[in-house]
């Protein structure tokens, strides 16, 4: 089999703060059937070292980034791992990118630095036991590996490195260009510069034999000035690198019809058997039960990159034509304070949650009419694919991901019978109040309803698609293989 080396600062179920997770988990899973072996190299962050079965210490740093390490190899949650146990880096509670101010860990730049080290090493295949044929970086936390790759000089194996978020992009001082264990000639605009500093992502997009991003739309998007982050230059010299892979998520995990979580389990078969959970949910959220009200969910980070201002702006309007609101998020301390007191304003319309609950996640988008994601920009996004599976309509921008995985409900697509949920375009007030009108609208035809539920519950949203085109991209990567 291919065996390739992923390396990310975070993955589900072992440590999670966002999407990356959901995807650095679930891909090695969907990878065997086609012919890919992927083993994971993850933070040995308390929260994972605790998980961990049959360690095994393949590697040991006398020192790394300013204390000794070693990489253990370990199984965890149905997960080949790797794990740089490195107390000094990770040994720390709470957030992994984070500390107990709300502020980035002022070492950053060597945890993640070693992260990227570390993955370089096992790749070219400091264990006996084990090199890849690929390695596979995640995000700007892995950025460097690349970079590690390029520039020790020796064979290597093809690497690739996935944009999750362009607005996380790792710039540091350049004065760490040597306490990272990089090269002076890495110091220039084709190498590891960036704006004076050490660019993390920056190198990787430079670096990495192809980049890849969460979603065709996506994919292009950052090619162009508005969402390029600054990057866009380098990105359209790197276009013939570029694949877009929309991201798909576990449909085992997010399965209306064996969702233990849930208090009624359903199918696109048992659609009768869903309103069972919408009443659960307007009782948690102290929601009035009624049957009719359009239910609207959230399951998000409260900040205005989700375009969640927008909503809380669009929110009266809502509510005073009849709809309610259930929402789980945080974030920004002015989005979770306007949301309270929404909440405490319209007490009967509008329940919040402030904070992160996987099973209520589940019940919202089990219970709710329409799941709203008014992104400004949205790389992929994972929560309007489990709504689409669990029969929640996703009200959307058309941005990113977004734009490639909900079918707009207009007449054309309702004529075919193909539509999934509403999509508006721009990102401002004026475009999400229409198109929370037009959710009005269509709740008002229980026929159409329904037949948006069954085409988001009939699409496939799982791993098996995108799978298929790792395997492809990893194939074409190995035969490539540089000394």
């Amino acid at each position: 089999m291919l065996k390739v080396l992923s390396i990310a600062s975070e993955a589900f179920p072992l440590i999670k703060t966002g999407g990356l997770a959901d995807v650095a988990g679930a891909l090695p899973l969907a990878l065997p059937r086609e012919g890919v072996e992927m083993r994971m190299l993850l933070p040995g962050y308390p929260a994972v070292k605790a998980k961990l079965a049959q360690v095994e210490t393949v590697h040991a740093y006398p020192e790394l980034m300013g204390g000794p390490a070693r990489i253990l190899a370990a199984r965890a949650a149905a997960l080949e791992l790797f794990v740089l146990d490195a107390p000094h880096l990770y040994d720390r509670p709470g957030n992994p990118y984070l500390g107990p101010d709300g502020r980035d860990w002022p070492d950053n730049a060597f945890r993640f630095a070693a992260l990227a080290r570390a993955g370089a090493d096992l790749a070219k295949g400091v264990s006996p036991a084990y090199a890849a044929d690929v390695a596979h970086a995640h995000d700007w936390q892995a950025g460097l590996v690349a970079a590690y790759l390029h520039y020790d000089g020796a064979a290597r194996p093809g690497t690739a490195l996935t944009i999750h978020n362009m607005a996380f992009q790792g710039h540091y001082p350049a004065e760490l260009l040597a306490p990272l264990g990089l090269p002076a000639s890495a110091m220039t605009v084709e190498g590891v510069e960036y704006f004076g500093g050490i660019g993390f992502l920056k190198a990787g997009i430079r670096l990495a034999d192809r980049i890849t991003t969460v979603s065709p739309t996506y994919a292009r998007e950052i090619l162009t000035p508005e969402f390029g982050m600054a990057l866009d230059g380098l990105l359209r010299s790197r276009a013939a690198s570029i694949d877009g892979i929309v991201n798909g998520i576990d449909d085992e995990i997010w399965d209306p019809e064996t969702d233990a979580t849930l208090p009624q389990d359903y199918s696109a078969l048992r659609l009768e058997d869903r309103p069972v959970n919408r009443e659960a949910l307007q009782s948690k959220f102290g929601l009035a039960p009624e049957a009719d009200a359009p239910l609207f969910g959230v399951v998000s980070r409260l900040t205005s990159q989700k375009g969640l201002d927008l909503l809380l702006a669009c929110l009266p309007g809502l509510v005073e034509r009849g709809g309610q609101l259930a929402l789980l998020g945080t974030g920004e301390p002015s989005l979770q304070q306007g949301f309270g007191a929404m909440a405490a304003a319209y007490p009967n319309a509008v329940g919040c949650v402030i904070g992160y609950d996987e099973t209520l996640a589940h019940l919202i988008q089990a219970g709710c009419d329409f799941l709203v994601v008014p992104s400004r920009f949205e790389p992929c996004g994972l929560t309007q694919l489990c709504a689409l599976r669990y029969g929640a309509a996703p009200l959307v921008a058309r941005v990113g991901g977004l734009a490639d995985t909900v079918i707009d409900a207009n007449e054309a697509a309702l004529n075919a019978g193909v539509a999934t949920g509403v999509q508006f375009y721009p990102p401002d007030i004026g475009a999400l109040d229409h198109a929370i009108s037009r959710a009005f609208d269509l709740c008002r035809n229980p026929e159409l309803m329904h037949r948006l539920r069954l085409n988001g519950m009939r699409a496939d949203v799982s791993w098996r698609q995108p799978a298929k085109r790792y395997a492809a991209l990893y194939a074409k990567l190995a035969s490539r293989t540089v000394s």
